[in-house]
């Protein structure tokens, strides 16, 4: 069995190093990233089978991101090479008072060009427990959305359940003809997870929501749930950062019967904030596929995206027990 099948474009990200503006010195740090690439790692780290649907160019290039992924412990059987370039996007860390920036260069990579009928689906979702996407794949242009829906659509006949991220990138939507709350829509309409906060679900049903705080949160998912009848659980996170080093982050569980809501944790010495949303998914995902509650998946997401914000690079590499030392405030050295 394979625990997850994530679908979605794996990225080289080239970033400054240290703290330095982009181009500052002649030097450029490589990970590979990607958002769904993200949460198939962090679930290989915490001992589940997970398996990469993407395409990348057959080249070097290409074939060290499906290395790095298949060293994180990822099946990668389902990254197809085709023509094309890869996707890339460069990043200034934050410092102090200044904001992290990424600027974005993936137009025209093998994954984006990738027709709608590339990968089969049947076949690869064969023994998948859950199939994980983000509003990013179907962001990328109208192959890209038809082959999302295909993917959701198959799971669903298949019997595999679906988990989406609603990852919404106003600036690749607007780059073609598109229509994000039509597709977005059909795809959550797959799914029995959302992750995702009352702006996303606004974005859905075209609608604001009043009040503010878990008030808002808890109108907007009711107003999800009657909308989307398979969906059964919407998982999110309450970020407010001080600076670039010190963030102040919740987490949130709706279900149809409630909420489960935790405490700010204050999180100082940032090194990396990028992929904390990944983390957190992986974390609420391997709870879930473990059997616990939401309760239990709320509380376990949070302390990967905790833990994720002390590592360089794009994806959560911790472990069990990482995780259950930070759950029990195991902050000491572990001898």
């Amino acid at each position: 069995m394979t625990d997850l099948v994530a679908f979605g474009e794996l990225l080289l990200r080239l970033s400054a190093p240290g703290r330095e503006l982009l181009l500052q010195s002649n030097r450029l740090d490589v990970q590979v990233g990607g958002a769904e690439a993200n949460v198939a790692v962090g679930l290989a780290h915490l001992g589940h089978a997970t398996r990469m649907v993407s395409a990348v160019p057959g080249n070097p290039v290409g074939r060290a991101a499906v290395a790095a992924l298949r060293a994180a412990g990822v099946d990668t059987r389902g990254v197809i090479e085709r023509d094309g370039r890869m996707g890339l996007y460069f990043l200034s860390p934050g410092a102090g008072l200044r904001a992290a920036d990424i600027v974005y260069d993936r137009a025209g990579s093998s994954f984006a060009t990738a027709p709608e009928d590339a990968f089969d689906w049947r076949t690869l979702l064969s023994g998948a427990k859950r199939l994980h996407l983000s509003g990013i794949t179907p962001a990328l242009g109208p192959g890209s959305a038809a082959a999302a829906i295909i993917a959701a659509e198959m799971a669903r006949e298949l019997g595999v359940a679906v988990s989406f991220d609603g990852n919404y990138r106003a600036r690749l939507w607007e780059v073609w003809d598109s229509d994000p709350r039509t597709i977005l829509r059909r795809l959550v309409g797959q799914a029995d997870i959302l992750f995702g906060n009352h702006r996303d679900i606004a974005l859905l049903l075209g609608r604001e929501f009043s009040g503010d705080g878990p008030d808002r949160r808890r109108e907007a998912a009711e107003a999800a749930f009657d909308a989307f009848p398979k969906l059964q659980a919407i998982a999110s996170t309450a970020r407010h950062p001080e600076d670039a080093d010190r963030h102040r982050i919740s987490a949130r569980i709706d279900t149809r019967d409630g909420a489960h809501q935790s405490e700010e944790v204050a999180i100082s010495g940032i090194v990396d904030r990028i992929g904390g949303g990944d983390a957190f998914a992986a974390g609420v995902l391997h709870a879930l596929l473990d059997g616990g509650d939401p309760e239990r998946a709320m509380h376990e997401g949070l302390a990967l995206t905790c833990l994720k914000h002390s590592l360089p690079g794009d994806a959560s590499r911790f472990r069990r027990e990482d995780l259950a030392a930070f759950l029990a405030g195991g902050f000491d050295v572990r001898r």
